[in-house]
């Protein structure tokens, strides 16, 4: 093994993940540049390092609220072993957006980075319907407003704007406002609804855009309201 093979196994590590130390990039070199490709294209789950179980025993001042806190995600970037799977998961999750300024939730999002981890290196058509059924997006974007008396766009309008087709460009529309319009009517009915709060004495912040413990995705037929053409982005 030469400079070279060092040299080009770094490069590697650098762009499909987060870089690596001295000591793993020899070690990756000498298993071989076509073998840490692969390994990298199949994660597994028991190369992330230090596990969630564990954090959450070693850290009980913060109780369940390790999961998501920047710590956390840090850490897990800089040390898994699936350097191209969390660097997805950073990739997906600057497009495929929420914040916790608004959601309030460490678990809830962590549901969603997990949701990244499984589906971030797949079927981008699977991806965008898990986005569109994963609980933070729901709140994030409104969805859990919508129902048939009152269709709220905001979804509808970001799946086609953001997340997918793009307004287009020298003149030419990828899409109509019609087709937002029946997007987000399609998507009426899909909301959420809280579990029990994370701990009995959980303070309520003065917010009524709050969620403060674990969501679920769930489906209320009796809010949808069914769309009178077909999308273009069926």
């Amino acid at each position: 093994m030469d400079d070279h093979d060092i040299g080009l196994m770094a490069h590697l590590m650098r762009r499909a993940g987060f870089g690596a130390q001295y000591d793993e990039i020899v070690e990756r070199a000498n298993k071989g540049y076509e073998a840490t490709v692969e390994e990298l294209l199949n994660p597994t789950e028991e190369s992330h390092g230090m596990s969630l179980d564990l954090w959450e025993r070693s850290f009980l001042e913060w109780n369940h609220f390790i999961r998501c806190v920047p710590e956390y995600v840090a850490w897990r970037m800089i040390n898994s072993r699936n350097q191209l799977e969390e660097k997805m998961v950073l990739f997906w999750h600057g497009i495929l957006c929420t914040a916790d300024s608004k959601t309030q939730s460490y678990v809830t999002s962590q549901a969603e980075l997990d949701m990244l981890r499984r589906n971030g290196m797949g079927n981008f058509r699977d991806l965008l319907m898990e986005i569109s059924k994963d609980p933070a997006m729901i709140y994030f974007l409104d969805n859990c407003l919508s129902h048939k008396e009152a269709i709220n766009e905001n979804y509808g309008r970001e799946l086609l704007e953001l997340f997918s087709m793009g307004v287009g460009m020298d003149g030419q529309f990828n899409y109509t406002e019609d087709d937002v319009k029946e997007c987000a009517r399609a998507f009426t009915g899909w909301t959420i609804a809280n579990n029990i709060p994370a701990s009995p004495t959980a303070a309520i912040l003065p917010s009524s855009c709050s969620i403060l413990w674990t969501t679920t995705r769930v489906k209320r037929p009796s809010w949808a309201r069914p769309a009178t053409s077909t999308a273009r982005i069926s």
